[in-house]
């Protein structure tokens, strides 16, 4: 929300300076988010005469001018504008001065053996737009010597504050201006509401035709016929105030609903009365009347649901969001008929995201407007199109009843210090809260009657009396307290899973991937592909129609993400994400995953380590490290070729321990990759930190002895003819339980298909390491490990040892 420092004082009598009332509107929960102050920024630069300019003794293209501010000696400056001459009068910057187009800081100088002292400017060194084809040539009744910040009228500072949603009424500088007067920052002027005499009836009537359980969507509706008006331009401290907030003029028609917009605030429509065909019909749509031209010049199909203004033609506005082209205002407008209306909020936001459309209208309707006020801005809009187009004004017509949305409430007045801490006495409670405009009536036994304002429908309890008196009174107030202490031993801020997180997240990136922080939701026809069936996980209002679904897996965000990056270059890419995935709407349906996806290849080219294609194995070791980094005894996983169909069928596995997966890995299967314009392998995993089982609790907190052997540890290579179908996974874990004193680990290193082995059987070839730990093993002693070894590989797989 966006209004100036003059703006503002039109409402609040003030003479506190702008600094002080940015302090007091972020401490009244209005945050000031920033304060553009051009009357500042171009505090130094004045209208300057050029008296000479000739041409510069040493350059073409420069010229040596004379300049008079009016006061002091003239200055000496080098100018390279193809416009400067003598006699005009442009903006002129002295030496120190900060120039906010270019960020640079002037000096005195010597240009081609010339000296310059100053500066004549163009609108770009200004930053005042992109013009840098000359210096700025100002009318020849320029004042001499006056800042430039005053004679274009940029002296008056533009406030941006971030409004909450509950906050309507302060969507207006009106509102804004009352909460200030409340916080003791001034004093609110009066602002005029009395009736203009019609002078003739309406010949445009308004008729409410909603379902009597539908009559919220838009309880009441004041229009009134204005004849004998001119739409030409509108007055310049109108313009003014629409240009510094960002809003272009139009014509004064115009101009007029959107300052009411934004001063009130009151959305406003004017319809151009010769194009309205009969009398004006409020009702719901069916979703079979069509498209509507709107005024922001799109065209939208009417959905059904929205709240519809209809003449005998047809419809010819969307209720509380745009206006269409057909009843439009334009130069040639003599009669209008002027709409002051009430639309329910949440159908008003909900037509809004339908139809993607963001008007300032909406934005103050689904926020909730003050019914009390709508007769009154109704005469005020009334006064100042008469003021501004001519003309005269009919009789108002009211459909509908206006809403009584004052509360009455009860305050308990020791509860501002028992909700808020801090103490507040009765009589300072009751003065905020009128000066807040809520009507304050004292009752027995600590008791307040409390009558909310119109302008407030957000006030619904007590606790919404007690933040306000707290806002007033100023937050800053509430004294410091420490939490009371509940244990003798302060509790860990971190808790067990949080801290596995952080210790999967380094892991991942130790990996050499780079951490993406995706959507929860995705499109419902690639989670699809990705086992989505829940359809309680389909968002009914999606902040994009490809985002219309709970994700059930974080892989379709980052293969995405992987072809984004392809698309610009990046083929060789790898990317993780841990955070949830959903599989059901239940409370345990969400689940806690790690995921990732490696593209291309696994580096760039270099003549010593030529870079591989990744593959499915490069996915498994990422998927170990971050189940070792969670706790997993990796050691004990058992490998399977199960993975779900997203996989490449021959080239990806399932972690498990026991019954229990904790891992997908592999390659993306081919059809998908293609899909999703990925070119190349693609190797991905996802680790379901919430199947990892948790570490078991050791006894005291010191970690275990490391018991390092000072003896050699020696290798032995073992081949084992085994049957084509027994995972090499088997064969492995058995050979390291046949001693799990002296076997340090076993490792493939060689599989073999082909000559010298019979069809349906591979050869496996594992290297074993055995480490002693009291002293140097004996022949003996190795051969019987050895035969300890085979015996169990045998029993376990029916492998038997290759010749």
């Amino acid at each position: 929300m966006k209004f100036t420092l003059s703006w503002l004082t039109e409402h609040l009598d003030t003479d506190l300076p702008l600094d002080a009332l940015a302090e007091k509107l972020t401490a009244l929960g209005l945050e000031v988010e920033g304060i553009e102050d051009r009357g500042a920024t171009l505090a130094p630069f004045v209208i300057g005469e050029v008296l000479t300019a000739e041409q510069h003794p040493n350059a073409d293209r420069l010229r040596v001018c004379t300049v008079t501010t009016g006061t002091g000696a003239p200055a000496q400056v080098v100018c390279g504008a193809p416009n400067a001459r003598a006699g005009m009068k442009g903006v002129f910057a002295p030496p120190g001065t900060h120039i906010p187009g270019t960020g640079l800081d002037l000096k005195k100088g010597v240009i081609r053996g010339v000296d310059s002292n100053g500066m004549l400017c163009s609108e770009r060194e200004l930053g005042l737009s992109d013009e840098h084809t000359g210096i700025i040539d100002l009318p020849a009744d320029a004042p001499v010597g006056a800042r430039l910040a005053d004679y274009l009228g940029l002296d008056d500072p533009v406030i941006d504050i971030g409004l909450t949603p509950d906050r309507g009424d302060c969507a207006g500088v009106r509102g804004i201006a009352r909460d200030l007067a409340a916080a003791g920052a001034g004093r609110l002027r009066p602002f005029d509401t009395s009736p203009v005499p019609g002078a003739f009836p309406s010949p445009i009537g308004v008729t409410i035709d909603l379902p009597a359980d539908q009559r919220h969507a838009c309880p009441a509706f004041i229009g009134r016929t204005l004849r004998g008006v001119t739409n030409g331009p509108s007055p310049k401290w109108l313009q003014d105030k629409l240009l510094s907030i960002g809003l272009r003029p139009i014509s004064a028609l115009v101009d007029i609903t959107n300052y009411f917009t934004f001063d009130q605030p009151r959305p406003l429509h004017v319809f151009d009365a010769g194009k309205v065909k009969g009398d004006l019909v409020i009702t719901l749509a069916t979703g079979s009347e069509g498209r509507i031209a709107a005024l922001n010049d799109k065209d939208y199909a009417i959905p059904a649901g929205a709240c519809l203004i209809s003449d005998a033609g047809g419809p010819i506005s969307l209720g509380g969001i745009v206006g269409g082209v057909s009843t439009g205002v334009t130069e040639d407008t003599t009669d209008v008929f002027l709409e002051v209306a009430l639309f329910d909020p949440i159908r008003t936001a909900a037509t809004g995201r339908t139809l993607a459309i963001e008007s300032d209208a909406r934005y103050r309707f689904e926020r909730g407007l003050d019914a009390g006020a709508m007769l009154g801005q109704m005469e005020a809009a009334t006064r100042l199109i008469l003021a501004v187009c001519g003309g005269e004004a009919s009789d108002p017509v009211i459909a509908g009843t206006i809403p009584e949305t004052a509360r009455d409430l009860t305050l308990r007045t020791d509860r501002v210090e028992d909700l808020g801490g801090l103490p507040v006495p009765v009589d300072r409670q009751v003065a905020i809260l009128k000066a807040l405009g809520f009507t304050v009536r004292h009752a027995d036994h600590g008791l307040l009657g409390i009558t909310t304002p119109t302008w407030r429908p957000d006030i619904h309890g007590e606790a919404d009396l007690v933040e306000e008196i707290l806002r007033v009174e100023g937050f800053d107030a509430i004294p410091s307290v420490p939490l009371p202490r509940t244990t003798a031993v302060t509790r860990p801020a971190v808790s067990p899973r949080q801290r596995i997180t952080a210790a999967v997240k380094r892991a991942l990136s130790a990996q050499g991937l780079d951490e993406a922080v995706t959507w929860s939701f995705m499109d419902s026809g690639l989670a699809a592909r990705f086992g989505f069936q829940s359809t309680a996980l389909k968002l009914v209002n999606p902040i994009a129609s490809d985002l219309d679904a709970m994700r059930p897996s974080v892989l379709p965000n980052l293969l995405q993400a992987a072809a984004r990056n392809a698309a610009r270059g990046h083929a060789d890419v790898g990317l993780f994400e841990v955070g949830p995935t959903y599989r059901d709407a239940s409370p345990t349906g969400q689940m806690a995953t790690a995921a990732g996806v490696r593209t291309g290849k696994t580096g760039p080219r270099h003549w010593a380590d030529p870079p591989r294609p990744v593959d499915a194995f490069d996915a498994k070791a990422d998927a170990v490290t971050a189940l070792e980094a969670a706790g997993a005894p990796v050691d004990n996983l058992q490998t399977t070729t199960d993975a779900p169909d997203w996989y490449h069928p021959g080239r990806s596995g399932v972690l498990r321990l026991g019954a229990n997966v904790l891992a997908h890995f592999g390659e993306v299967h081919p059809g998908l990759a293609d899909a999703l314009d990925l070119k190349g392998p693609v190797a991905a995993f996802e680790v379901f930190l919430g199947t990892v089982p948790a570490r078991k609790k050791k006894p005291g907190t010191a970690k275990p002895k490391l018991v390092a052997s000072p003896l050699q540890p020696l290798v032995r290579d073992f081949a084992f003819i085994v049957d084509a179908g027994v995972a090499a996974d088997r064969l492995v874990r058995a050979a390291r339980g046949a001693d799990k004193t002296l076997i340090t680990a076993v490792e493939v290193f060689d599989l073999y298909q082909g000559k010298g082995v019979e069809d349906g059987k591979k050869s496996v070839a594992v290297a074993v390491t055995l480490q002693p730990v009291d002293a140097t093993l004996t022949d003996t002693q190795i051969d019987a490990v050895a035969t300890k070894l085979v015996a169990a590989v045998t029993k376990t797989t029916g492998a038997v040892l290759r010749g």
